[in-house]
């Protein structure tokens, strides 16, 4: 009796190393050479620019629909080159990123928040949606980390820091803990909640990708470092359940997530419409790229970009998370004479090329490695591997549901007094045709004071030139729910460049649901 049980032990102790062995973890303490870690950075940064320039020509032409698979999405000679020449704002997710790499490197790893909010809001490159409100609010002196908070930022939740976010996991190498530590402060700037997560959750899985090359422990493995609560955890554990269930169907995740997570209910441009900007959905797109592609590059970059909607950000995310796991010398080369021949190429509006970026984030891993209790060597690194900590819990527009979209489309001196019912409201505008959008248009600045149930809530400064300009004319959340009036006063009127009061957008604190019997 005796000896069986011990037989019985040992099987059972067998079986155990056998599934220890099996499973995939995030070690304790990884090894590396120079030349892999410098070969995993490039990889990462590499994966960026292809997946976003392979994604560049359906930006945003598939919403709400992917991308049938008998439409080719093409890799043409010079295909890099050209953009670089003639869209360089295709680039705006890596633009963004060597910012906060270039202020990094000036500055060093303590560098405060202010120095990273000056840059990017004073830098010429154009920008959209959180980033662009944020840079507004940061010119009007509402500093960090108010400037990307929902209050003040009406695109909070979009995607601008999840596609900006890369600089901080490509630093982190094993360590997703300080990946989220540098994606905190500057995450803020422009975003909040779901937004910020959006960013957290690509960070960790550049970090965790380093050091282990299971793609589907990546993916799983970095949620960890999102609250459970929140939309956004939420939303990416249905699509590893989805991936679990039918692992040889996207298209039936992709339809899963279109049908449960799709309602955007923060970005104005979005509200009741096809077009999703929300960087949960979006983030949805990059994993199910990540999970369906099973490590092939081509067939990663080409499924996260069929999913739609950003379809350029999302497979830059999926493919430089692929490409810092399988380094930059395994990245097929198919994709390379196109990446080569811009390599030495500086970035529109920076002075950084991918070649430059590759020994700047080289230069910051080995910092951010000792400073975690890891040792540089002369040949090898030794990374002290950390498991992800999940970060603070935080929600955009808790209590706030859309309504109501009401079209207006007249100019503020026609509007009135505008009556709405519930808890929330944003203003859309533009100016008139032909206005407000060049680099160059003019430096005519409105102002506009906004009355609010007959009391002066704000006077809004509101600048034609694009790079300066408010996205919304106006936004208030929290009110208390009920009826409500708001109004208009232009003080300095220009006839020459008119502005149109384009849309109402009012909140309350339930949803309406159609229901039928």
């Amino acid at each position: 009796m005796k000896n069986r049980n011990i037989n019985f032990c040992l099987l059972g102790l067998g079986v155990l190393m056998i599934a220890c062995q099996n499973y995939p973890t995030i070690p304790v303490e990884k090894i590396i050479t120079r030349e892999v870690l410098m070969d995993k950075i490039k990889g990462g940064w590499a994966g960026q620019a292809i997946g976003c320039t392979f994604g560049g020509p359906t930006e945003f032409r598939y919403a709400g629909t992917m991308i049938n698979p008998y439409i080719n999405i093409e890799w043409p000679e010079h295909y890099m080159k050209s953009y670089y020449d003639n869209s360089p704002g295709l680039y705006d997710d890596i633009y963004m990123d060597l910012t906060f790499v270039d202020v990094f490197e000036k500055k060093g790893l303590d560098a405060p928040i202010e120095d990273f909010a000056i840059a990017f809001s004073s830098a010429d490159y154009p920008l959209w949606h959180a980033n662009q409100q944020a840079r507004y609010n940061i010119k009007q002196g509402i500093m960090p980390p108010n400037c990307g908070y929902w209050e003040n930022n009406p695109h909070a939740d979009d995607i601008d820091f999840q596609i900006e976010a890369d600089y901080a996991g490509i630093m982190s190498p094993g360590m997703p803990n300080a990946a989220s530590y540098y994606a905190d402060d500057i995450g803020h700037l422009m975003n909040y909640g779901d937004g910020w997560y959006g960013g957290v959750y690509v960070a960790n899985m550049y970090a965790i990708a380093y050091v282990c090359d299971d793609v589907e422990f990546v993916v799983r493995e970095a949620l960890k470092a999102i609250p459970p609560q929140s939309k956004f955890y939420k939303c990416m554990s249905d699509v590893i359940s989805s991936y679990n269930s039918y692992p040889n169907n996207w298209e039936l995740t992709w339809a899963m997530v279109q049908k449960k997570w799709s309602f955007d209910i923060g970005c104005p441009d979005g509200v009741y419409k096809a077009f999703n900007i929300d960087a949960v959905i979006n983030s949805a797109y990059i994993i199910i790229g990540l999970l369906y592609g099973e490590k092939d590059f081509y067939k990663t970059i080409d499924i996260a970009t069929r999913c739609g909607q950003d379809s350029d950000c999302n497979p830059a995310s999926a493919a430089g998370i692929l490409g810092t796991m399988i380094g930059y010398s395994n990245i097929p080369e198919y994709w390379m004479p196109n990446l080569r021949e811009v390599e030495d190429r500086n970035f529109a509006y920076t002075d950084i090329s991918l070649n430059k970026v590759y020994q700047m984030s080289y230069n910051q891993a080995l910092q951010v490695i000792e400073r975690n209790g890891g040792t540089i060597g002369k040949n090898e690194v030794t990374i002290k591997c950390q498991i992800p900590e999940t970060v603070r819990f935080e929600e955009s527009f808790a209590g706030h549901w859309p309504i109501l979209v009401k079209n207006i489309r007249k100019p503020i001196e026609e509007v009135g007094e505008l009556e709405f019912n519930g808890n929330g409201v944003v203003v859309s505008y533009n100016f008139g045709r032909n206005q407000g959008y060049g680099m160059d248009s003019g430096s005519y600045v409105a102002n506009i004071e906004v009355y609010l149930d007959g009391a002066l809530s704000e006077t809004v400064v509101l600048p034609i030139q694009h790079q300066a300009r408010k996205q919304e004319l106006y936004y208030k959340y929290n009110l208390p729910v009920g009826a409500h009036k708001i109004s208009f006063k232009c003080l300095n009127p220009d006839k020459t460049k008119p502005i149109i009061v384009s849309s109402l957008l009012v909140y309350s604190d339930k949803p309406i649901i159609t229901e039928h019997q």
